[in-house]
């Protein structure tokens, strides 16, 4: 190793002293070209021979050589030591070499000894391992051979015991493709012909379940139906086998719902003799023909399709039930397990989304077809829903089959008890199956509204023309009423067909409205009461009566269809409040002017003297005054020549009720403002209160129907003739007369020092009165009273008076007891 060593210091020192002797020597020009990695020789003597002498080139060539020959000589010379130490360097390793070659060649004769030792008894090993390998084959094949042997007998009385042993013999089935699995058994003379059996035989399992599904299914028999689907679950197909019957269903409605909306076949009829080669579309001759085809095929497409989801309804019901009696696996998990949909769901989704597709795709290619199916959009509809009932009616008859305990199904058909959930009768919450099933219908239903609403509103527009002024005639309102409860009554095939609809005539309702209002007088002559009834208050009056006449109609209407529904009553109801809203301002003006005339004929009875006493020789039954008399007389003349033209009574009633109670609360507080008051007086209004009741009779059915004011009439007076100390302690004060009312009436009797409210405040009666109806409230009245007993007793003592009147401390105790009952309120 220190040779070795040595070796390459030294020719490290070496190569470090020619280092410098290399560069200068490299420098030079001659050597250049020999130095790049790119050097060709045949190159480089191409471009020798053409761009300079040859012999001159060849000279620099040996002089160069000769150059590095004297180099090389100078190096060896200078560094002779060196080369010396490294070859005596390359001995040294010559010998340790030769060492490791010796113990190289004694490891390998030591290895080749333990190879000898160990390759004997590993090749035994191997071959005894393959041999136990074969033998385990060969007993595996054995054993296998010899069940196949033994279920292929069983099978065959398996096969020989019909329906009854199928399931057995699909579980001895699926037991032998097991035994197939991962093994060759082509070639054994002893199972061939029993593995020709098993195929037949599987083949006939398979035809024989699926013959027996297949009746199951047709006649919606469960046992048979579970029977089958054992079978299939004991071959290991159930997954598919279910799938390929529901794609059966699946396209047997494609090509339902594809014939029955053939706009070939719906016109063939029609075209049989036609000329070859012409269009088959109908003619305005067979519109008839052609629409009677097309509902009578659709009939027959609802119940194909009605058919196949009972179908497929039943096979989803058995799944859910059906569990299999070794491992008691429900099948329907079974069938879901992989991330599968349920298959009930799957078919009616493909359901509705065929239909959809058809109807776009053939209406889109049809005029005709479009057209029918928008104009008798309900016949359509009622389809869609009977359709819906029948499938809903089925699954709960289905429910009770499979639930009942005589229904006729194998023993080992149980019921899930978590099966409490249907499709058509318990709808999911993400999925409306109804809703998917109506959405086809979605771009008629829209076409039929538009239809139904230009139908409703055609009569409206015809009666209603630009530039008239006269309301519509009776004949002409029965026509409008006529058109919405055709509307109406198509409308019932569907509950939300009848809200759309209910919203058309709304609309409806609203356009009459408006064409009735643009009719309306507005201006001064629709409020006067003076002359007779002028043209615009005639106008009104007949605007009033046909929107009367069209409330009334339409309400009747409502009231005669059967099962309507709430929600569409409710939008029509809210569209008649509009009705009535109109009605009542059109007829307001008129109520108005005569609330205010009958007003100003009460302000009256304050130029009357009623200040006289009762002379002897009056009767006690006094005429009444002749304020009373003008009243009586208006009132008389209004219903006679005004509201005697409407039509409706409980509609006049209604409004004239509230003018008959006004009139009573302006006569009574007149009547407790009238100062001063003698015993003549008192007479004449108590013949005034008796003629009020027959003033304001006309105004209502029946006076007493005038509630609260009629029993303030009658409550009142009486009190007319009654001291001030019973007027006071009279129970129908504070609960039916007012208190401030009764302290009105009390002024009369006072002084003329104390001043009733509106004479200190200097105001007119009128003012006083509009005062009284801006301030409705009792606190506000009894403040203002107050304030004019405060002032009385400020002026008896200004003038250092010792006693009050007699009625003051009265009218305080009522004012101290009308404040207290406001703070106990």
């Amino acid at each position: 190793m220190k040779n070795t060593r040595k070796f390459d210091v030294t020719f490290e020192v070496a190569a470090m002293a020619t280092d410098s002797d290399r560069k200068s020597l490299l420098r030079n020009e001659c050597y250049s070209d020999f130095l790049s990695e790119e050097f060709d020789v045949k190159t480089y003597t191409a471009h020798a021979i053409h761009h300079a002498v040859i012999t001159e080139h060849l000279a620099k060539l040996a002089e160069g050589i000769s150059q590095l020959d004297k180099e090389l000589h100078c190096q060896v010379v200078a560094r002779h030591e060196d080369l010396l130490a490294q070859a005596t360097g390359i001995e040294s390793l010559e010998g340790v070499l030769d060492m490791m070659q010796a113990r190289i060649a004694a490891l390998q004769s030591a290895v080749d000894r333990i190879k000898t030792k160990i390759v004997d008894p590993y090749n035994k090993i191997v071959a005894r391992t393959a041999q136990l390998a074969r033998l385990q084959v060969v007993c595996d094949l054995l054993r296998r051979i010899i069940r196949i042997l033994y279920l292929s007998k069983r099978l065959q009385g398996q096969l020989q015991g019909g329906s009854r042993e199928l399931t057995k013999a699909a579980q001895s089935l699926n037991e032998l493709d097991y035994l197939f699995q991962g093994v060759d058994l082509t070639g054994i003379e002893v199972i061939e012909n029993d593995l020709l059996f098993i195929s037949r035989a599987h083949l006939e399992v398979e035809n024989q379940a699926k013959r027996l599904l297949e009746q199951g299914m047709e006649i919606q028999n469960p046992s048979q139906v579970g029977t089958a689907l054992q079978v299939f679950y004991n071959l290991g197909s159930l997954k598919e086998t279910i799938l390929s019957v529901v794609e059966g269903y699946k396209t047997s409605v494609h090509e339902s719902i594809i014939s029955a909306l053939d706009i070939k076949v719906l016109t063939q009829p029609a075209n049989i003799r036609g000329a070859p080669g012409r269009a088959v579309m109908p003619t305005p001759g067979n519109t008839a023909t052609f629409r009677a085809a097309l509902w009578t095929n659709l009939e027959k497409m609802m119940d194909q399709i009605c058919a196949a989801c009972s179908q497929v309804q039943h096979l989803h019901k058995v799944l859910t039930k059906k569990r299999d009696p070794v491992t008691h696996v429900c099948f329907i998990d079974e069938f879901i397990k992989d991330g599968q949909s349920d298959i009930l769901y799957m078919f009616w989704d493909s359901i509705t989304q065929m239909l959809s597709v058809e109807l776009q795709k053939t209406t889109e290619a049809s005029t005709f077809l479009k057209q029918a199916l928008e104009g008798e959009f309900p016949k359509l509809l009622r389809l869609y829903n009977e359709l819906w009932k029948r499938l809903q009616q089925y699954s709960a008859n289905i429910q009770g089959l499979l639930g009942s305990s005589g229904s006729g199904l194998d023993p080992d058909l149980t019921i899930s008890e978590t099966d409490t959930q249907d499709l058509f009768t318990n709808t999911k919450p993400d999925y409306d199956l109804e809703k998917a099933l109506k959405a086809s219908l979605q771009p008629y239903e829209a076409a039929y509204l538009s239809k139904s609403l230009s139908r409703l509103f055609d009569p409206i527009n015809l009666v209603f023309p630009q530039g008239g002024y006269s309301p519509p005639s009776t004949d002409e309102m029965d026509s409008i009423i006529k058109t919405i409860a055709s509307e109406l009554n198509v409308s019932l095939v569907d509950p939300g067909l009848t809200i759309a609809v209910a919203k058309n005539i709304s609309k409806t309702v609203q356009l009459f409205c408006v064409k009735s209002e643009h009719l309306l007088c507005t201006q001064g002559d629709a409020s006067q009461v003076i002359g007779p009834l002028t043209e615009g208050q005639r106008r009104n009056v007949a605007v009033v009566n046909s929107l009367h006449h069209l409330q009334q109609s339409l309400t009747k209407v409502i009231s005669m269809l059967p099962s309507f529904p709430p929600a569409a009553e409710q939008v029509l109801t809210m569209s008649l409040e509009a009705v009535q809203t109109l009605m009542d301002n059109a007829v307001q003006p008129l109520l108005t002017s005569v609330t205010d005339s009958v007003e100003a004929i009460l302000l009256t009875m304050h130029q009357e003297d009623f200040s006289g006493p009762l002379s002897a020789g009056e009767k006690p039954d006094m005429p009444c005054s002749l304020y009373m008399r003008e009243l009586q007389g208006f009132i008389s003349r209004v219903m006679n020549d005004y509201f005697c033209h409407l039509q409706s009574v409980d509609f006049l009633y209604d409004r004239t009720e509230a003018i008959a109670q006004r009139a009573i609360t302006l006569f009574i507080r007149h009547a407790c403002l009238l100062r001063p008051l003698g015993e003549g007086g008192k007479m004449r209004l108590a013949a005034d209160f008796a003629q009020m009741e027959l003033a304001v009779a006309p105004l209502c059915r029946r006076i007493s129907d005038l509630g609260k004011a009629y029993r303030l009439l009658r409550s009142f007076r009486p009190l007319l003739f009654q001291t001030s100390e019973h007027i006071s302690s009279s129970q129908a004060v504070g609960d039916l007369i007012p208190y401030s009312t009764i302290l009105h009436f009390l002024f009369s009797r006072a002084p003329a020092e104390l001043k009733s409210p509106h004479q200190r405040a200097e105001w007119s009666v009128a003012r006083y009165s509009q005062w009284l109806d801006d301030h409705q409230s009792e606190k506000d009245r009894l403040i203002l009273i107050r304030g004019a007993l405060e002032a009385y007793v400020q002026s008896v003592k200004a003038r250092q008076g010792r006693n009050f009147a007699p009625v003051y401390p009265i009218m305080l105790q009522l004012l101290q007891k009308a404040t207290s009952s406001l703070v106990e309120r």
